[in-house]
């Protein structure tokens, strides 16, 4: 295997990109907007790249980022987030309904009104599992960059909105970020540390999805919940995971070419609508029916992606479990129902005039 240092311009991209995206969040965070440690850095990363500067955080950089959330989200696990258990089955199962009626509506939305092929189409409306996508995408012969300004698209659109709308609406609070308790001690610290580590390779092993984000978390939750630990992580810790998880999302987008994202832009605005549209019936739904806090509910079936949905779960203090277990469950359907709704529905655009 091939361990070679990072170039010089690689070193530069990556101090340029943490230094844009922590002067991002830093200025979204003095504006007491909230999430503003996630929109913040998402959006001043995207800006900085998009405008031709290199943007990007290494891979080993990135896991540190994954782990770090993974462990903060499991810090937040209490006995009380059980109560929700027993809505789980019902709302995972409306969940995997709501996918399937955004994926198909979204998908007639891009074929109808911006003449997409129906592979396209349903790849583009496939809610998460982005890396998934964009390989199924790659063999079926799609348009690739239209699919994955459209994914990139929603997901920024609702890590900047959910938090701003959850607060107008009185859901969540807004401001300073909200109190995590004492922080744990160096020798806790260690021990999550390592167990993260662990149960994260162990989970990459078993090819497990977002591995070590949910490796991290796991590791996290069975110390904290059975009071093996206590404390939470510094808040400096805090603050950096969210900071970074806004930063990788930015970097996403960053390097598509700003001619790209305008030849689909409309497409991912009205493809965003429509999708928004469907879920929010099943949070209705959901809301009316069950004792579960609209809070969850909504960013629990916002289509967007696992990292990023997870990292308002923390920044809002919303419930990790109830959110995760959702996200999970929508990138495990996504990543085995979308290449046979492809094979059976859509068609490559080689075969369009056949």
């Amino acid at each position: 295997m091939n361990l070679s240092l990072p170039t010089l311009s690689q070193n530069i991209t990556t101090l340029q990109t943490l230094a844009v995206g922590t002067v991002g969040a830093a200025l979204f965070y003095l504006a007491e907007l909230p999430g503003g440690l996630i929109s913040g850095a998402m959006i001043a990363v995207a800006v900085f790249g998009v405008s031709g500067r290199p943007v990007g955080l290494p891979q080993p950089m990135a896991h540190v980022i994954l782990m770090t959330l993974g462990l903060s989200l499991g810090s937040m696990v209490s006995p009380e987030m059980v109560k929700n258990l027993s809505a789980y089955p019902v709302t995972i199962a409306l969940l995997a309904v709501a996918t399937f009626c955004s994926t198909f509506g979204s998908s007639l939305y891009l074929q109808r009104f911006h003449g997409w092929d129906r592979t396209s189409a349903l790849l583009a409306g496939s809610p998460g599992a982005l890396s998934q996508i964009i390989m199924l995408a790659t063999e079926r012969n799609a348009d690739v960059p239209g699919i994955a300004v459209v994914q990139i698209f929603r997901v920024m659109i609702l890590t900047a909105l959910v938090p701003l709308l959850l607060a107008a609406t009185g859901i969540v609070g807004h401001g300073p970020l909200p109190s995590r308790g004492e922080p744990a001690t160096a020798m806790a610290l260690a021990q999550l540390a390592v167990a993260a580590v662990v149960v994260s390779l162990f989970m990459r092993w078993i090819r497990f999805p977002a591995s070590w984000m949910f490796g991290a978390m796991l590791a996290s939750s069975v110390l904290h919940g059975t009071g093996l630990i206590h404390g939470a992580l510094p808040q400096w810790a805090y603050i950096a995971a969210l900071t970074g998880i806004g930063t990788l999302i930015g970097s996403r987008f960053g390097k598509i070419s700003p001619r790209t994202i305008l030849s689909h832009l409309a497409a991912g605005l009205g493809s965003f609508t429509v999708a928004i549209a469907i879920s929010s019936v099943f949070v209705a739904v959901i809301a009316l029916t069950t004792d579960v806090k609209l809070s969850d509910i909504v960013v629990a079936f916002a289509p967007g992606a696992m990292d990023a949905m997870l990292a308002l779960a923390l920044t809002l203090h919303i419930d990790p479990v109830f959110v995760g277990a959702h996200h999970l469950s929508r990138f495990v359907y996504v990543s085995i129902v979308t290449p046979g709704i492809v094979h059976l529905f859509g068609k490559a655009r080689d075969d369009i005039d056949d």
